[in-house]
């Protein structure tokens, strides 16, 4: 059976979405999602207000998050020249997902001190890159650029206030001329392995989902082989991104490799034209743990 009351993939102000944690639970709300995971990048702060806004839609909270790894793959020519893509991200992004988690437990403090240097490293990158920028005669107050974030700085907010001040026309041109990777003012952080990624959300009971595969360009099975031996429960096959026919692709492979498959908006905010839920999702492959947490809640 298929069903679209899923999103397990979404951001708030608390990383880079438009949107408080109150205005996606009714976004999701109003788009019929029962089951809905907030997934700000490399950090949890917004799980108890999220918890309580979906309790206040009548919609069930999935606490997540969007750990950004290293690479596992290099980037495959083919494949990027198959799905038009300039370039492979830099990164690879492990969705996390906790059904069970009981806040302030054990697992969740633990949890929460191996994240924090994650969300930690984002601001020394960023005054690293604010002050790249006025090397190159762009001055940018970094004051500014943490004011538009949450607790999770990060790129987009850069190329908001890059647009703001007049340098760039947009977003995408930031990342394209500036700040994109393998930009001139791009600059790497440290990131965990997925493999240590998986070992971490293991340990506090999680279950985790690799993101959007297409970002990274890399042969669908090398990828699955690569998941699977990594110790990753899932993939996201359904992502909007992704063309219907390599969500196929993915989904088959998934099956294939004893995977799971996971579907998600990546909602960032209505001004990006992008809308949450209506993403088609097969429940019978969704990862087991999810579906007895969610028989469990009597879903």
């Amino acid at each position: 059976m298929w069903t679209e009351k899923f999103d397990l993939h979404s951001h708030s102000t608390n990383s880079d979405g438009q949107h408080s944690v109150n205005e996606v639970a009714r976004m999701m709300a109003d788009s019929n999602v029962d089951f809905w995971s907030l997934t700000d990048h490399d950090t949890i702060s917004g799980w108890e207000g999220a918890k309580n806004a979906a309790e206040a839609e009548g919609i069930v909270f999935i606490p997540g998050v969007e750990l950004t790894c290293m690479p596992g793959l290099e980037p495959n020519a083919d494949v990027m020249k198959k799905h038009q893509r300039e370039r492979a991200s830099d990164a690879w992004h492990l969705l996390a997902y906790f059904p069970n988690m009981v806040f302030q437990s054990e697992q969740h403090l633990n949890f929460k001190n191996w994240l924090a240097p994650l969300g930690e490293g984002r601001v020394p990158r960023m005054v690293a890159m604010v002050e790249k920028l006025a090397e190159l005669g762009i001055s940018i107050d970094f004051d500014a650029v943490l004011a538009r974030a949450g607790d999770s700085v990060g790129r987009p907010h850069l190329a908001d206030e890059m647009v703001k001040q007049g340098y760039v026309q947009d977003r995408q041109e930031a990342f394209d001329k500036w700040i994109g990777d393998g930009k001139p003012v791009h600059i790497s952080r440290e990131k965990p392995s997925i493999v240590e990624a998986c070992e971490a959300v293991h340990a506090a009971g999680g279950i985790t989902s690799l993101a959007h595969p297409l970002y990274y360009c890399v042969d669908t099975d090398e990828l699955m082989i690569f998941c699977r031996d990594s110790g990753v429960d899932a993939i996201e096959c359904f992502h909007r991104s992704h063309r219907d026919s390599y969500r196929l692709q993915l989904w088959s492979a998934a099956k294939e490799a004893s995977l799971g498959t996971t579907c998600g908006s990546d909602f960032h905010g209505m001004k990006y034209n992008q809308s949450p839920g209506r993403m088609a999702v097969p429940t019978s492959t969704l990862p087991l743990q999810l579906k007895d947490a969610l028989t469990a809640l009597g879903a």
